[in-house]
């Protein structure tokens, strides 16, 4: 995954961080003969997910004890956001792709974030 980050100035981070922001984590569990086409179609959706309104970011997280399962996080703005782009045309099409390469769609858990800091925090 490519996409390099802007710098962001301190008052920027500052004001990000009085908004709310939500995670969505959904667990995946890839057939094992299909993890290669369902990479491959989730790249797809993540490249058109970077133009969707309220989109902050991806983790895509593979467990090194169980390499068919998919840990997805997911990070937007607003959570009518995320429902709008669950609606988009981007995201049906891979939808598609990814219930074909899906031995198990797990289910979907909403967090709001409480904390957050990154290397970008030490000036």
């Amino acid at each position: 995954m490519d996409g390099a980050l802007a710098p962001v100035s301190g008052a920027d981070r500052r004001a990000r961080r009085k908004s709310t922001i939500l995670t969505i984590v959904t667990e995946s569990i890839s057939k094992a003969d299909n993890k290669a086409e369902w990479d491959t179609a989730f790249e797809a959706r993540l490249r058109a997910a970077r133009q969707q309104p309220g989109w902050l970011a991806t983790q895509v997280l593979i467990p090194e004890t169980d390499r068919q399962r998919r840990i997805i996080i997911g990070t937007w703005s607003r959570r009518e956001d995320w429902e709008r782009w669950h609606r988009a045309d981007p995201f049906r099409q891979t939808r598609q792709r990814l219930d074909a390469a899906d031995q198990s769609d797990g289910q979907e858990q909403w967090f709001t974030a409480h904390s957050m800091a990154n290397a970008r925090d030490k000036d």
